[in-house]
Order: structure tokens, then sequence, then C-alpha cells
């Protein structure tokens, strides 16, 4: 449920059309809905603009299909989102959701419907510092679309080879959020930081040889970027800098 459809609820109780009784048959799993197995939050639509997106990561494929289902029901008009979806759930729920979509490389299954886009006066670029962190960067950019937000790629321009992302230079700099994606020692974000005026969102990927550390040399790099003006999310969490990217964008749109 959205903020209007709860405006139109309690007109139609002012004027009579709808009456108490019925109004709190529909506002029965207004806040979050118990499946036993997991509490759906239906209201978060209202407190965040976005409905609840779903970890798939630990839940089996039964589970990640009934939660799809029911946030289906429950937001008629709304993109839905589940991340770290392996494609025996994403087989699930296709069996009971047909129109259900999934990108392999990002892990992501999602039900694209709405075809609203929030103004904004630029768009979201995702960088990638190499080829391998194309999956995290896959993630931030479907998770800002979804969102609905205009979002472009730029992939392998990492500083390996600075050249390659200094050709790109209009793009970056045209950009209202930047998500930065890199392994490695995770130094992408620390030169974006230095050569554009608005976000930078540093992803720290787990691509890298034994002293990366899984990710945490990049992240540990990231934290202690010298540029200001640079965010850093979690190893991996493309999500995360997808979703704080299309907030951003949103602002004063």
């Amino acid at each position: 449920m959205e903020s209007t459809d709860l405006q139109k609820l309690l007109e139609q109780v002012s004027t009579g059309a709808l009456t108490p009784q019925d109004a709190a048959r529909s506002l029965k799993n207004f806040f979050y809905e118990d499946i036993s197995f997991a509490k759906i939050d239906h209201h978060r639509t209202i407190r965040t603009g976005y409905p609840e997106v779903i970890f798939c990561q630990g839940k089996t494929v039964e589970q990640i299909a009934a939660i799809m289902q029911r946030l289906k029901e429950h937001e008629p008009n709304r993109n839905l989102l589940a991340t770290r979806c392996s494609p025996e759930a994403y087989q699930a729920a296709r069996g009971i959701i047909p129109e259900v979509e999934y990108n392999q490389l990002a892990r992501v299954m999602y039900l694209k419907r709405s075809k609203r886009e929030i103004s904004t006066s630029g768009y979201i670029l995702v960088i990638s510092a190499g080829t391998a962190d194309i999956p995290v960067a896959e993630e931030a950019a479907l998770t800002a679309e979804l969102l609905g937000h205009e979002v472009r790629r730029l992939f392998d321009v990492g500083v390996a080879g600075l050249h390659r992302l200094l050709n790109h230079m209009e793009t970056i700099v045209s950009a209202r959020v930047v998500i930065a994606v890199a392994g490695m020692e995770g130094a992408l974000p620390s030169v974006l930081g230095g050569l554009v005026d608005k976000p930078v969102i540093a992803v720290p990927t787990s691509i890298g040889y034994g002293a990366n550390l899984g990710g945490i040399s990049a992240l540990l790099c990231m934290l202690n970027s010298c540029a200001a003006g640079v965010t850093v999310v979690n190893i991996d969490n493309g999500f995360g800098a997808g979703y704080a990217a299309a907030m951003i964008s949103g602002l004063n749109s």
C-alpha cells in the first residue's frame, strides 16, 4: 500500500462510501503480514517510498517464492526486487509468477511493472574498475533502475589503465551520483573523488589475490581515501550502493 492508497481509503470512509469495518479489513495487514517464517513489511512503501526487498541468501526456494507472491499481491503498482537469488529460487518463483525476470550475472530476480521514473536533472553512473567487478556493479545498476532512476554503465576502466577512464570524462562529470566498484587495492573511488563534484559511493569487491583478503584490503583503502565526498558501503554490497544512489538522486528532483 502506498500513501496515496491510504489517503483514498480514509476519504472513502469520510464520505461514507466505505464502512469503517471494511476499511479495517483492508488495513488488517497494514503494518506487516505474518506468514510464520517471515513477517512481510507492507508498510515500508509508505515510510520509505519503496517496497521491501528480498535478501534471498539463507532462505529456501519455497520461502523466497512465497514472499515474492505476497509482495506481488500487496504492491500491485511497484517494481519488486530480490537480491542474491539463485537460479533455483528464480525457477520456483517463476512457477507462480510467470512474468518474473532474472539477471544471472547480478543474481537479481525482479518483477518490473512500474514505468514511472523519478524526474531528475541527471543520471546515476555505475563504474567498474575491472570486468571481474561487473556482477557487483550490475547489482547496483539494476537496483537503482528498479527504484525508478536512469542509470548508465561504464565498465573496465580501472587505474591499471587510467587513460580508459579519462576518455569518458564528459559522461562521468555529468552524472548526478557516481557508484565506483573496485576490487584489488580499491583505488578507483579515490581517483573519481578528485575529479567530480558529485557524491561518489565506493563499493569494494572480494576480487583480488591473497593479500586482498576477500575484499578487506579494498574496503580499508576506500575508507582511508583522501578524496572528499567518497562514501563506502560493505564488501560486494552493490544493492546498498544502488539504493543509496537512488535516494540521493531523488533529492530535490
